[in-house]
Order: structure tokens, then sequence, then C-alpha cells
């Protein structure tokens, strides 16, 4: 039945696409999307009703005008796309290389997505400006949603937002997701089971329940136009209060050196840091550090049964002696005296 519809869906979004460039420079808005866009919103539907999923809604759905853009959380597992489908097929963030992927990259381009490039160095530039230029449109173009966490957590808490969404200063609507079942078959995060393993799990369920609530529209003061992180921290904690969740300081950055440790056989935990604060003190970027992981993790395994001091270790980080540096080393010294292995 999934494949099915998928199938059946494929047709309606080459139709909505056709003629029509990678990266849209406006929206459309012809007989093509007035026929395609309602096909397209109801076999969404279908598709998730064929897996089994029982869907509740709560609260009230934004226009455009009210609130440009959708901000959901918590965000733990591909099946999250429901909120997409609840909300009436608005524009997503993706990669540009999910543009070319068979039948789901037809079918991604007919909700006019904001398009990521990895390759291109002024992608995250031109995003915020893509996302500034529909959301400040007034109405033309299709709200736009985000999941301001940037990776899949287990909704256990909220990581920090990135500000992407609440840049262009413009009132959002948060949207929640809860999965109330007695079997979690659908949170897909660093660990546990695989896409397909989790397909097979939900799909041999006789249902599964999620609700999706629409928060009122939240509307960034003076401040918060001019500060986005400061809105983003607002919004999710009035979305962590709702859900009854703790919000914490980790961001991507820290699930990303986590998973670079656990590659190199280290502990995972180990790399569960809050890399963002201490990145802006030391003025260390992500793409140097994770190029150095590997030296680190041969010199913590020949140095010294696996340890090494304060002083090599700055060596190593290039930088001098400071109190940040001790803050920083104090995080993976294991008994306070020497620093351990499992950097």
């Amino acid at each position: 039945m999934v494949a099915f519809v998928l199938l059946l869906a494929w047709p309606f979004a080459a139709v909505a696409t056709a003629c029509c460039p990678e990266k849209l420079t406006h929206p459309i808005t012809d007989w093509r999307r007035k026929i395609t866009h309602p096909a397209l919103k109801f076999l969404g539907r279908a598709l998730f009703f064929s897996m089994g999923f029982l869907v509740t809604v709560k609260g009230k759905i934004a226009s455009p005008l009210e609130a440009p853009i959708f901000v959901v959380a918590p965000h733990s597992t591909f099946f999250d796309g429901i909120a997409c489908v609840v909300a009436g097929l608005p524009s997503l963030v993706s990669r540009n290389e999910n543009a070319y992927t068979p039948l789901i990259g037809r079918l991604l381009r007919a909700v006019q997505p904001v398009l990521v490039s990895r390759v291109d160095p002024d992608s995250r530039k031109n995003t915020i400006n893509e996302i500034i230029k529909r959301a400040t449109s007034g109405g033309e173009w299709p709200q736009i949603l985000v999941f301001p966490e940037g990776t899949c957590t287990n909704r256990s808490c909220l990581i920090t937002f990135k500000p992407g969404a609440f840049i262009p200063g413009v009132p959002v609507q948060p949207i929640l997701l809860r999965y109330p079942n007695t079997l979690d078959t659908v949170t897909w995060t660093w660990q546990g089971f695989t896409f397909l393993q989790l397909c097979v799990l939900t799909f041999c369920q006789p249902f599964t329940k999620v609700e999706v609530e629409f928060m009122p529209v939240q509307v960034p003061n003076d401040e918060e136009k001019k500060d986005p992180v400061l809105f983003a921290s607002r919004v999710r904690s009035l979305m962590a209060d709702t859900l009854g969740v703790p919000v914490t300081d980790h961001t991507y950055e820290d699930c990303r050196l986590m998973i670079s440790a656990g590659q190199l056989t280290l502990p995972m935990e180990a790399g569960l840091v809050e890399f963002t604060k201490i990145s802006r003190k030391l003025k260390l970027d992500w793409d140097g550090i994770r190029k150095h992981l590997d030296e680190y993790a041969s010199i913590a395994s020949s140095s010294k049964g696996g340890r090494i001091g304060i002083e090599e270790f700055a060596e190593y980080l290039k930088l001098p002696v400071s109190d940040v540096l001790r803050q920083l080393f104090a995080l993976f010294d294991r008994d306070f005296r020497s620093f351990s292995a499992c950097f």
C-alpha cells in the first residue's frame, strides 16, 4: 500500500514541477498547484494511514500571513514528516541531494523546498536569505516547516534550537509531536535500530499513535527580532514546558562529536560535551576538531598508557593554557590528574 500510494503520487508531483527549475525563483501559483496540491495532501494522509498511523490533531493551523514559519519539535524520527502532511504540505528545508533521489526527490520538489548544498561554501548564507525572502513575502510563498533541533533525539529533552527559522524575525507557530505508544518503534537516533528495522517494526504494529499539536503563534518582540538566538530560546522553553520535558544546551555539533568518538572506538559519551559553548570561547571550529580527532585518539592511546597532561593538551590544540582551556580539559579528566584517553 505504501508503494502504491507513492507511485500514485508521483504523476501529480511530476505535473506540479514540470518545466520548473530545481531552485525556484518564483512560487508555483498557477493551475498546477491548484490541481496537484489537494491531491498530494490527500495522498500524504493516505500514505501514513497505510503505515498504520492514527493521527490526533490539536490546535488550529495558522495561515501564511499569521505565521510564515512552522517550527517542529521534538524531532526524533523520519516519520516526523507527518507534521508536514498535517500542516498542509508547507515547504521544507532539505539537502540538495534529496532532490535527486528517485521518486522521493520529485515529491520533495513538489512542496517547493529550500535546498541546502553541502559543497557550496555560501550555502548557509544563501539558505538564510531564501528563508527570509519567503517568510517576508506576505503570503506569496508557502509556509516553511523547520525542525530547529537539526537532528533526531529520543524526545526526553529539547536540545538547542538552531536560529535559522528565527532570523527573519517573523511570527512562528510551534508544532509539538508526541508518540504515546506503549512500544516505541519510531525513535531513530544515533544508536539503536536502523531505518529498515524501524520500518519493519512500525509496519508490524496494528497501529501507531501520534499527536500533532499546533500551539499559539509566537510573535517576536523588538529585542528578539534583533537577537534570533533569544527568540529561539524562548520558543524552545515554551515548547518544553508544554511537553513537560527539560531543555539542554547541547547542540547538533555535540552529537556529531559523540558519533566521531564512537567511530574511533572511544566511549561515545566522551564526545557529548557542550561543544558550541567551548568552541566560541576557544575560537575552535567543528571541521578543525574533526580533522584532528584521529590524531588525538592515537596520541591518547600511545602516551603514558593513554593519558596526557594539560600542557600536552594545550600543545596539541596549539592554544595557550588558560582558564577556558582548563574547563575543557576538566570535562575529560577522569581522575582530575590527567587527561583520559576518551578524547
